[in-house]
């Protein structure tokens, strides 16, 4: 009698929750989905354009400014802005022809890089950002550093992650869109036509991550449906084109740099053949302080580290602003 009752206390111990919990991790504390930061998604009007843009976070607390690269939108900061915004307010915009804001027709609206400042410096003024951090990636650089031009005093921190402010970063990936800034001519801009095709979205996501399984396709399913909205075709060559306009301002970015040593944390994929590594380092001539960090990842860097990126962002801004 004695060995059955042994047995049997032996068998419920093995399919007990307490032996079942032995093999899975410990239990953590679920957070509250109160305590989860909830994102806002609001619309402005800017110069007559409809302007989308993310928010969360506490209204009086430290701004930080994300500014999204191509072919994207804010929506490549999705998984970001709640990592962030229990302590900063996070504003993520998305320009004129991305994303969720107006693409009106390139004959209609200047698509330029100093008309796409122009409407983030507005939106910033228009939401009460008088201050900011400001995290530039792609097309989102020369935004944040023109706005920094224009305002330096308004910069308090900079956060990099494969944005160019350096010939060396101008790369081959380059050459055709060279050709088309020395001469624009319908041949040469047609010859374009294929960065905003599906294959080249894709391309932009997956080549040189660390692990494609990370990668949702999601996001380039969602990029190549706007890009093949009626006439994107054209804003997005006129934005390559005038893409050109930003490197004679190069020399004035680094001195703004070297005038103003704004706290910076540089986070780059060092895969990416757009704005390859080489580009990433020069950085430090002119901002020694800098903290650089060269990640094992592609162009949207935040697809596939974004466990490594995002305490490093939070930890920066912690020290650097809230301190």
């Amino acid at each position: 009698m004695k060995k059955h009752l042994l047995a049997t206390v032996a068998l419920l111990m093995a399919i007990s929750p307490v032996a079942a919990e032995a093999r899975c991790i410990p239990n953590t504390p679920v957070i509250a989905a109160k305590a989860v930061p909830v994102i806002q998604y609001k619309n402005t009007t800017i110069d007559g354009v409809k302007i989308f843009y993310r928010e969360a976070g506490p209204k009086d607390a430290p701004v930080l400014l994300l500014l999204h690269g191509f072919p994207t939108s804010s929506h490549m900061f999705r998984n970001l802005i709640p990592l962030l915004a229990d302590r900063y307010r996070v504003i993520a915009p998305d320009y004129p022809g991305y994303g969720q804001s107006d693409a009106p027709d390139h004959t209609q609206f200047s698509y330029t890089f100093e008309n796409l400042t122009n409407i983030v410096e507005k939106l910033t003024e228009k939401v009460g950002a008088d201050r900011y951090s400001m995290y530039v990636m792609d097309y989102g650089a020369p935004i944040g550093y023109r706005l920094a031009l224009k305002h330096p005093e308004r910069v308090e921190t900079l956060i990099v992650q494969n944005g160019n402010a350096y010939t060396e970063g101008l790369a081959a990936f380059w050459d055709p869109i060279k050709a088309y800034w020395a001469e624009k001519t319908p041949e040469r801009r047609e010859a374009l036509a294929g960065l905003v095709t599906l294959e080249t979205t894709k391309f932009q996501y997956t080549d040189g991550m660390g692990d494609v399984s990370h990668i949702s396709p999601d996001n380039w399913v969602v990029d190549q449906a706007l890009l093949d909205r009626p006439g994107n075709k054209d804003i997005q060559l006129d934005l390559l084109g005038d893409y050109g306009s930003n490197v004679p301002l190069y020399p004035r970015f680094q001195a703004f740099f070297r005038d103003n040593q704004p706290p910076t944390l540089i986070v780059w994929g060092k895969n990416d053949k757009i704005f390859p590594e080489p580009g990433a380092h020069p950085y430090l001539r002119d901002l020694p302080n800098a903290e650089m960090h060269i990640l094992n990842s592609g162009h949207f860097a935040l697809e596939d580290k974004l466990d490594v990126m995002a305490p490093l962002i939070r930890d920066f801004l912690d020290r650097k602003v809230c301190n």
